[in-house]
């Protein structure tokens, strides 16, 4: 069996783009993947983030929030960024890195009631997913 890679998703604050795609790349690679999240800021795991993951059958409650730095000897297969700010000012990884970006919106910033704000993230988490499933099936094809 070939070795596990480590995949790094980078967003500004590792609450909730790069959390969503985290709990998906790591219920569809299993054991063939290291996922780790982080961001180039830290600002705590957003509770709704938690709340429309656990809503599609993934518990990601025990994810945390971190620093990008926090990962700096970690020999990253990929790179994943999920915003346009984490992308601009991502950090040099090693050339060996294979990167990624999208831009996906952000849910954190949707305002109105609350099933309004829930929507936008609920729509976002299906972005995400869609994005996860394309990623998984393109760069770790089954036998």
């Amino acid at each position: 069996m070939a070795t596990s890679k480590n995949i790094l998703v980078l967003c500004t604050g590792n609450s909730c783009r790069s959390q969503l795609l985290h709990g998906y790349l790591a219920q569809a690679l299993g054991n063939r993947a290291s996922v780790y999240s982080a961001g180039v800021e830290v600002h705590g795991l957003n509770p709704r983030a938690v709340r429309v993951m656990a809503e599609d059958g993934v518990d990601i409650a025990a994810h945390t929030s971190n620093h990008v730095e926090e990962y700096a000897a970690v020999p990253f297969d990929y790179v994943l960024t999920v915003c346009d700010h984490a992308h601009e000012v991502c950090p040099v990884f090693p050339s060996s890195a294979k990167k990624f970006h999208h831009n996906f919106p952000d849910p954190a910033r949707a305002t109105g009631s609350e099933e309004k704000i829930m929507s936008q993230f609920r729509a976002v988490r299906e972005q995400v997913r869609a994005y996860a499933h394309d990623f998984a099936q393109t760069q770790f094809p089954t036998a």
